[in-house]
C-alpha cells in the first residue's frame, strides 16, 4: 500500500530534497542538481517564486516506508493574471515505475488543487517554464545540458496512465560550431552593418553594469515572449535573482544586447554547460571538496547550451535574430566550445524552428507538457 504525505517539517523537506540521488544513482545520463540550488528554489521563504505563488509538496512511501516518489502542487498568481486562465501546475515529479504510486501522488497534488479552486492543471513545471519543466519523452541517451530536465524513460507512460494529455511538445536543438554554414555568417555580418545604418546596435552585455543592463534584459523578456505559450512575466526580484546567478556561470562573450538608438529590443544568452562537471558531484554536495571541481569550469567544457533569444515583435523578419545566433556561434568558437544544445523550443514557435534548421540545427531531444481538465475534457 503506498502512503502520500504533505511535507511539513525539516525532516519530510530534506526527504523530498534527497529522493532523485538515491533514484537515478545508476543512471550515467543523470546529472544531479548542485543541492544548495534545489534548496534555494524549494524554499518558499528565499524564492522569489513564491511572493506570486505557492505550492504543497508531496512525498509517497512504499509498505516498507521508504521513499518511492514525491510531486508539488503549485499555484502561479502570475499565470492566471496573464493569461486569464485558471490553472494549477504540477512539478518536482519522480516516482517509482509503479502506476499505484503515480497515481496517488498525482491525487494528492489535484486534491490540493481543487481547493485552491483551479479548473485544471499544466505540468510538469519546476516550478514554471521559467525554470525547468517537461518530461524527456526522446533523447534518454545523452546527458542533460544545463538548466534542462533528464527523467526515466517510464514517466510518460506513468503520466498518462493517470489520465494526462498532451498539451505542448518542446524542442531541444544540438548544434555543432563547426558546421554552421559559412554563408550564414558572410549574411550576418552584411545585414548588421545594414542595422547599424538604421541606428540598431548589437553589443555585448555589461557586466561592469549588470543593474543598468537588467533592467533591459527584463525589458525584452517580458516583451518578447508574452504571446509564447505558458509564459509567465517574470517580476524584478525574480528577473534580477536569474541574472546575479547567471552571471556566475555565463560570460560577455556569450551574452548580447540589441538597441534602437538606446532602446532594448533583443538580446540572446548563452551559457556554457556546467553539467559536464557536475555529472561527476553525484551526490549533489559542494562542500567538503567537491567545490574544487568547479574551478575554471569554464575552460574546461567543450559545449554550450543556447539559453533564450528573443525578439520584441515589430523587429522580427529584420535578421537580428540570424546576427544573434552569429554572434553566439562565433563567442562559443572562440571559446573553444564545440557543440551547442538551442533549448528549449515551443513546436508551435515556427520561426524560431526555421532558424536553426537553417544552421544546421538537428532535434535530438524532445519534452512534453501534459494538462488534465477537472471538469471538462482536455
Amino acid at each position: 500500500m503506498v502512503q502520500v504525505v504533505l511535507v511539513e517539517n525539516r525532516k519530510q523537506f530534506k526527504q523530498f530534497l534527497d529522493f532523485p540521488y538515491n533514484h537515478y544513482n545508476n543512471d550515467p545520463n543523470y546529472v544531479p542538481e548542485l543541492r544548495i540550488a534545489q534548496r534555494a528554489l524549494l524554499n518558499k521563504k528565499k524564492n522569489p517564486f513564491f511572493q506570486h505563488a505557492d505550492a504543497a509538496y508531496y512525498l509517497a512511501f512504499d509498505a516498507n516506508g521508504k521513499v518511492c516518489g514525491r510531486i508539488a502542487a503549485i499555484i502561479n498568481d502570475k499565470y492566471v493574471t496573464h493569461w486569464q486562465e485558471n490553472m494549477g501546475f504540477f512539478g518536482f515529479f519522480e516516482s517509482a515505475n509503479n502506476q499505484e504510486v503515480a497515481n496517488t501522488l498525482f491525487e494528492a497534488a489535484i486534491g490540493w488543487l481543487k481547493r485552491k479552486g483551479v479548473d485544471g492543471v499544466y505540468g510538469p513545471m519546476n516550478p514554471s517554464t521559467n525554470d525547468q519543466c517537461g518530461t524527456l519523452i526522446e533523447g534518454f541517451e545523452y546527458p542533460s545540458y544545463i538548466m534542462m530536465v533528464h527523467n526515466k524513460a517510464y514517466y510518460d507512460t506513468l503520466i498518462r496512465g493517470f489520465g494526462f494529455k498532451k498539451k505542448m511538445d518542446l524542442f531541444c536543438y544540438k548544434l555543432i560550431t563547426d558546421e554552421v554554414p559559412v554563408r550564414m555568417l558572410q549574411l550576418a555580418d552584411q545585414v548588421e552593418e545594414r542595422l547599424k545604418r538604421k541606428g540598431i546596435i548589437i553589443r555585448k552585455v555589461n557586466f561592469s553594469k549588470i543593474k543598468e543592463e537588467t533592467v533591459k534584459l527584463r525589458h525584452i523578456y517580458n516583451k518578447a515572449w508574452e504571446k509564447n505559450w505558458g509564459f509567465v512575466p517574470m517580476t524584478e526580484a525574480e528577473f534580477s535573482n536569474l541574472v546575479k546567478e547567471l552571471k556566475m556561470v555565463t560570460t560577455p562573450d556569450l551574452v548580447y544586447l540589441v538597441e534602437d538608438h538606446g532602446e532594448p529590443i533583443a538580446f540572446v544568452a548563452c551559457l556554457p554547460n556546467l553539467n559536464e562537471v557536475t555529472i561527476n558531484i553525484r551526490n549533489g554536495r559542494l562542500l567538503p571538496f567537491n567545490f574544487l571541481k568547479l574551478v575554471g569550469f569554464k575552460s574546461r567544457v567543450k559545449s554550450v547550451r543556447v539559453l533564450t533569444l528573443g525578439l520584441i515583435e515589430k523587429y522580427r523578419k529584420t535578421g537580428i535574430d540570424a546576427c544573434l545566433y552569429a554572434k553566439s556561434f562565433e563567442g562559443a568558437k572562440k571559446m573553444g566550445y564545440e557543440e551547442a544544445e538551442a533549448s528549449w523550443i515551443l513546436e508551435n514557435n515556427l520561426m524560431m524552428n526555421r532558424a536553426l534548421v537553417n544552421v544546421n540545427g538537428k532535434v535530438y531531444k524532445k519534452y512534453r507538457i501534459y494538462s488534465h481538465m477537472f471538469n471538462i475534457e482536455s
